[in-house]
């Protein structure tokens, strides 16, 4: 099914829409295509267009919230094994192919507030971060049902691909007044960009990545997103939840337990992807904290690689009556892993639409519901 934003927004917002949501927020990791192939899998089968996920007719604000640095990546190295390149914030990165989607920096432009300072101009405002022209277009199509979204840097991951983990978290304690600047900056940026288009159209739904946290918990914890993080969002959400905003969604993987109350006091309401792996798990959650909270994602993803019955006892877990009415996306916690058998994915997908009332999957475009 191809929801629009009312219906999303209404669905999110813990409104019964008489329809659940089945989706797919990220699609297959590298290989496993060529695995299901062997096993005989459909070309539909095999781009994901065979289950008839459902998915949301959305489009991003045409603005530029992010760093403009005026650099282009180029290759340093390719090898059969790996990538070297310069990326757009001159940070030397590898790729190392067949087993990574996303590059890893070797270094950071960001050590000292003298280095931030030198590079502050990439993400302050500029009239030509916006397309007032592009807005007008598509506030036609949000009246004829899209969602539009709204992107913002994240408050730990952006400082993060400026500093490294490392020296962000030092500079946390050591250098806070850096930090502050940086947040302040992103924020002034935002509303600025914001505030152009105001008049146009409104933002259905911020959207902000942090990838903050691991196994044993977040990198920041919850006095760290009160002092710097919150603020930050407040700055940005309130006045875009004044003007209609309805929807906050941030994206972190790893076990953000341990913050998600600080994060919903800074106006959070929709968390993703819940990784059971790491700890996350969908239905206490729900029941922790109600309707304050949606959620996409929370299926084990490596439940699939399993046996049938494996499958089975995840999905009857997850997919129960208390999870459904509103407020959850349902859908495996990040990519699908390889090692699926394309047996247990075709189960997990006729099954998970039985437990959902669903009817059976038609062929239809895929598109991931990462947002």
């Amino acid at each position: 099914m191809i929801w629009n934003r009312e219906q999303y927004m209404a669905h999110m917002r813990f409104e019964d829409t008489g329809r659940e949501l089945f989706c797919e927020l990220f699609g297959p990791l590298i290989g496993l295509e060529e695995e299901w192939a062997a096993q005989g899998a459909s070309e539909a089968e095999r781009n994901l267009s065979a289950f008839g996920w459902d998915y949301v007719l959305r489009e991003d604000l045409p603005v530029r919230t992010g760093a403009i640095t005026g650099l282009s990546e180029r290759i340093v190295e390719d090898t059969p094994e790996y990538t070297i390149s310069i990326d757009r914030m001159g940070r030397t990165q590898k790729l190392c192919k067949g087993r990574a989607t996303i590059p890893l920096p070797l270094d950071y432009p960001v050590k000292t507030m003298d280095d931030w300072l030198k590079i502050r101009h990439w993400y302050t405002f500029r009239e030509d971060r916006v397309d007032r022209d592009a807005a007008r277009a598509l506030a036609k199509r949000q009246q004829q049902g899209t969602l539009v979204l709204g992107r913002i840097p994240g408050g730990f991951d952006e400082p993060r691909q400026l500093m490294g983990e490392e020296n962000l978290c030092i500079a946390l304690y050591e250098e806070p007044e850096m930090i502050e600047d940086m947040l302040n900056t992103f924020a002034d940026t935002a509303l600025k960009c914001f505030e152009r288009v105001s008049d146009i159209l409104t933002i259905d739904n911020l959207f902000v990545h942090e990838d903050m946290a691991g196994k044993s918990g977040p990198l920041l914890g919850p006095n760290l997103i009160r002092e710097f993080v919150g603020p930050y969002y407040r700055r940005v959400w309130d006045p875009l939840e004044r003007a209609g905003a309805r929807l906050f969604s941030q994206d972190s993987d790893g076990n953000m337990n341990a913050v998600i109350d600080a994060f919903l006091e800074a106006g959070i309401n929709v968390m993703f992807p819940f990784e059971p792996n790491a700890g996350m798990d969908m239905v206490t959650t729900r029941r922790r904290y109600g309707h304050r909270l949606a959620i996409k994602g929370g299926i084990d993803k490596f439940a699939l690689r399993g046996t049938i019955e494996d499958v089975e006892r995840e999905l009857t877990y997850k997919l129960c009556p208390e999870m459904m009415g509103g407020g959850t996306v349902f859908a495996l916690d990040h990519r699908i892993p390889n090692g699926v058998p394309i047996e247990n994915y075709r189960y997990y997908v006729r099954r998970g639409r039985e437990l959902l009332g669903l009817p059976a999957a038609e062929p239809s475009a895929f598109v991931p519901m990462a947002f």
